[in-house]
């Protein structure tokens, strides 16, 4: 039934998204380009209303009538309709935050919360009465991940749906197939709007797309991954979402050093250095797409590593992150100030 679910939901996206895209230029829901943008034409947007309303199709016919997806469900409208205003009316970020806030909390009191975790000496370590804004500040952060990440052609999308692709392998390994179910409905959804969102793309997700699947991702993640009972279960979401969260993390520090405001707009993530670099836009969004395919790899080898191959694992990660830090030239270009601060302050210790 899983895989019946994902051919259903594929197909729903490929039938709905020229629909969509319809809609978009009928009331005026287009993306114009400016000086941050990559693509040169307005181009409509709101696709991410064909990923939801598949998604909606999958769940009505697929999902077992239980009140554990619910919560789920209801945050997911709340995002959907925060993306929809955002990508009609432009409002304003502390308005798009308050709107994430909400769907988080919504889900959180439905029961998703992350509770604990088993560390390696099999010591239970309970967050208790922390266990709620954890998951809070969890679920907001990667929906902003997602969010900030599309920047591309089919990135967004198709960073994912990598991620998808990995919670269903690691769910179906643990017989945990409702949320197998829930990831695949996802996939099928997303992966038929790639079908029309790579590039070169004839329709954007927008917000509306962007923060469900960030929203979705983590939900999922809280639901499956994280109610694993063992120290895997804190890394291996953050391994398969390195690449949205290593971009977010730099974009924070950058626009705090710049003494920027945390939302402000620029055209230094990821992919606009590795544009830079010489990179077709093309080959940027396939660079991407395989360093998303590594870090997702190696969090599914590290499930299934002992305690030294976890660290190695862990340690390999941490030199690829170095790398893709210099090669893309971030610390030379972005954080000059910041080396420079460092400097003056070891000049002052000498």
């Amino acid at each position: 039934m899983e895989y019946i679910a994902l051919v259903i939901c594929f197909a729903a996206a490929i039938l709905i998204t020229p629909l969509i895209k319809k809609l978009a230029l009928t009331i005026g829901a287009t993306d114009k380009p400016n000086q941050r943008k990559v693509h040169e034409t307005a181009m409509p947007r709101l696709g991410g209303l064909a990923i939801f309303i598949s998604f909606l199709i999958g769940t009505v016919f697929f999902l077992p009538s239980t009140t554990e997806a619910w919560p789920m469900v209801i945050g997911a409208t709340i995002i959907i309709i925060t993306g929809l205003l955002d990508d009609l009316y432009n409002i304003p970020a502390k308005f798009k935050l308050l709107g994430q806030v909400i769907a988080a909390v919504v889900t959180v009191s439905g029961g998703v919360t992350i509770d604990f975790i088993t560390l390696f000496t099999d010591e239970k370590f309970e967050f208790g009465i922390f266990a709620v804004p954890i998951t809070i500040m969890w679920i907001v952060a990667i929906t902003n991940a997602i969010n900030l990440i599309d920047g591309l052609d089919g990135l967004a999308a198709g960073v994912s749906s990598i991620a998808f692709i990995t919670i269903t392998g690691l769910a179906i390994t643990m017989g945990d197939y409702f949320i197998a179910l829930i990831s695949l409905i996802m996939l099928g959804s997303t992966l038929g709007f790639l079908v029309y969102n790579f590039y070169p793309a004839k329709i954007f997700m927008g917000d509306t797309g962007s923060l469900f699947l960030g929203y979705m991702i983590s939900v999922i993640a809280v639901m499956g991954l994280y109610k694993e009972v063992t120290i895997v279960s804190l890394v291996v979401p953050i391994m398969i979402l390195a690449i949205p969260i290593l971009d977010t993390t730099f974009a924070i520090v950058r626009r705090l050093i710049h003494k920027k405001p945390i939302s402000a707009p620029d055209k230094d993530h990821l992919h606009h250095c590795i544009i830079r670099l010489g990179y077709t836009h093309r080959q940027t969004v396939i660079m991407i797409y395989a360093l998303s395919s590594l870090f997702s790899i190696a969090a599914i080898v590290f499930t299934r590593s002992t305690l030294w191959g976890s660290i190695l694992i862990l340690l390999s990660l941490l030199i690829l992150v170095e790398l893709i830090v210099e090669v893309t030239g971030l610390i030379s270009e972005n954080y000059r100030p910041l080396l420079k601060w460092m400097d003056n302050g070891r000049k002052i210790g000498r």
